[in-house]
């Protein structure tokens, strides 16, 4: 038995483990176990310790008391929090995220200097063994998904900016064959299509990812567990954000109700005591029922109440239509970013911008906002327009000496302290946290505020560039409700689909200098971003063709219909091929998923179930090891077609 054990592959394992932050506690006695493979988001409130737990994970803090085992030979990738201002060029830098590969090559150049031909030999054959021939090609290919154009690769690293160098630590820490990948909301700064890129690239990734994030799309479409930290403790929920939902939910529901049963006998206990405790004949029954109540493990009432809870107040007016914008241009310093705008922004509007980064959909806000001139056309507005406008560089404006209800102080004289304190206790700002200075608080906290100083103003157009970015899933869940009702217009841009499918009724594109309307729903406008990638891949292939005169273009027209039906006889069985893989991998997600419960319950872990323990990790390890093998199957099969064309 032992020695079957030993050949288990490695696991990520906490057990009875404990830790104190500046006197807080934040685990208490906790126990989880991750295995290889298994991809893990980390849900909990801000500040409930789930970056200190990525910094036990990566060895820069300990534990108070218990164990930590972490597998030696695991590589552990992380996104650096900084990012010096290097002359070294972007590409260069994310290179820099493969140790190894950086390492043989410095170990080649001293073996070249020494003309030592069998260590060259050894360094190229370990080069080749970890792909290094294509490294710059995989790098450019991840810098691209993350929105990086071709002509800034070799920009130097210190011309970027904050957001972009973030996104280049980013690809730093994917650019890292790591066995074990720890994600702190790495979709902060990310627009809409790199979103989708990242959770392509993450559901491809062959190792163990812990992902921090507060953007249930992702959660929901990347991770096969969930770690939840609650109360210093800290539960393994399998399946994604949904399934951890429901399963909470039934939870708390049990766990309420024996809260409830576990009342009503002690009310029964108490009363029995205080009945007879003074009777002699009844005194050692009394007694006794004393020594079960002090015996008695107390179960706490269920509580998932929000801290946060607001609503916009109505508008005072609301004119039809708030805002007309007629053959507008806009851009900055002669740079021309969007032309031909026409846009009627009618009472009810509730649009999503949807486009790629760079297009000008934050221009656009920003036009509209009143912050940027137009350079051509017309814009009128509505008698009685109260534009609400939320962008990331407000948090920056945010006066750093003065408390959260000097701030709103500042915007109305005539209201009472306890009124404004009140309206502030639901952005979660309670208490003696009104009148804390803002120079501390953290980004979510800022960005909490710079809201409520919005909504305050009771607008009738709000215009919305990023405004989840920092904040939590509570937050952002107490956001969408207040959005949902909102009385005025709304336009916004975002990366949380979840916002945007239950606060937006149409989508406006801003693409090629323009805005118009779209046409889908957010499914096809990520076919539509496939396309478009589509074709900028085939005019690239065929701008050396172009101009060819010479062909025929009858002949041409055969050739291209002999050429479909060639591919469509070649792609058949690859079709058949992915169906027959799809259905055996959803077959075994199935079973692996009801394997991932099992060993989620501590119970089977008892003694009395060591024999089956062994053969379920034994069958844990032949599914992982049979779905890794589909996978790949599924991914060549899938490159064979797009290599079809």
């Amino acid at each position: 038995m032992v020695g079957n054990l030993l050949n288990l592959p490695p696991m990520l394992t906490l057990r009875q483990l404990s830790l104190q932050r500046g006197g807080k506690p934040l685990f208490d006695n906790v126990s989880l176990t991750v295995h290889p493979g298994w991809k893990v988001g980390v849900a909990g409130a801000n500040g409930c310790g789930k970056s200190s737990l990525f910094a036990l994970l990566r060895d820069e803090i300990h534990a108070d008391a218990g164990d930590l085992d972490r597998p030696a030979r695991w590589t552990i990738a992380h996104v650096a929090q900084e990012t010096p201002a290097l002359p070294t060029p972007a590409l260069e830098y994310v290179l820099d995220g493969d140790a190894e590969l950086r390492q043989i090559e410095q170990d080649l150049q001293v073996a070249e200097a020494a003309h030592d031909g069998t260590r060259q030999a050894e360094l190229h054959a370990r080069f080749d063994a970890i792909d290094g021939y294509s490294a710059r090609a995989r790098a450019g290919k991840l810098m691209a998904g993350l929105g990086f154009a071709a002509e800034r690769l070799e920009r130097p690293v210190a011309e970027f900016s904050g957001g972009w160098r973030v996104r280049l630590n980013l690809a730093r820490a994917l650019m890292c064959r790591s066995d074990l990948l720890l994600l702190d909301e790495p979709t902060n700064h990310l627009d809409l299509d790199a979103v989708l890129w990242l959770e392509q690239w993450l559901r491809a990734y062959p190792g163990t990812l812990l992902l921090i994030s507060h953007d249930r799309d992702v959660l929901d479409n990347v991770v096969d567990h969930l770690v939840h930290i609650d109360q210093q403790r800290v539960t393994l929920y399998p399946g994604n954000y949904a399934d951890f939902e429901e399963q909470r939910a039934a939870r708390l529901a049990l766990q309420q109700a024996a809260y409830e049963k576990q009342q009503r006998e002690i009310a029964h206990l108490e009363s029995f005591i205080t009945r007879f405790r003074a009777k002699a004949t009844k005194a050692r029954q009394a007694q006794s029922r004393m020594k079960a109540l002090e015996r008695m493990e107390r179960i706490a009432a269920a509580h998932v109440d929000s801290p946060f809870q607001f609503q916009f107040a109505p508008p005072e007016r609301l004119p039809n239509p708030l805002l007309t914008v007629e053959n507008v241009a806009a851009g900055y310093d002669g740079r021309m970013v969007l032309e031909r705008v026409n846009l009627t922004i009618g009472s009810g509007a509730r649009i999503g911008l949807l486009g790629h980064n760079g297009a000008g959909k934050s221009t656009l806000i920003k036009l509209l906002a009143g912050v940027l001139a137009p350079l051509a056309g017309r814009m009128e507005s509505g008698q009685g327009l109260a534009i609400g406008y939320f962008a990331q560089h407000q948090l920056e404006q945010l006066r750093p000496d003065w408390s959260p209800l000097r701030h709103l102080q500042q915007r109305d004289e005539r209201t009472s302290d306890q009124d404004l304190r009140n309206f502030l206790g639901g952005f979660g700002f309670a208490g003696d946290r009104a009148l804390d200075s803002v120079a501390p608080f953290s980004g979510g906290e800022k960005a909490r505020l710079a809201l409520a100083l919005l909504i305050w103003q009771r607008p009738n157009l709000l215009l919305l560039d990023e405004p989840t970015n920092h904040l939590d899933l509570e937050m952002r869940h107490a956001l969408t409700l207040a959005l949902q009702d909102y009385q005025g217009a709304l336009i916004v841009v975002s990366h949380d689909r979840h916002l945007l499918r239950t606060v937006t009724d149409e989508f406006l594109l801003v693409a090629h200098g323009g805005a118009q309307s779209f046409n889908g729903d957010l499914d096809d406008y990520r076919d539509w971003l496939n396309a478009q990638q589509r074709a900028v891949r085939d005019a690239t292939s065929s701008s050396a063709s172009a101009g060819n005169s010479a062909v025929d273009r009858r002949e041409q027209k055969r050739q291209d219909a002999e050429r479909r039906q060639q591919l469509a006889i070649k792609r058949k069985p690859l079709d058949r091929q992915i169906r027959t893989l799809e259905q055996r991998m959803d077959l075994l997600h199935r079973e692996q998923n009801a394997l991932d419960a099992t060993l989620a319950d501590p119970a089977s872990y008892d003694e009395a179930n060591k024999n089956r323990l062994k053969e379920w990790l034994l069958r844990k390890g032949q599914l992982d090891q049979e779905l890794a093998a589909l996978e790949t199957q599924w991914l060549e099969a899938q490159e064979a077609i797009e290599a079809l064309g």
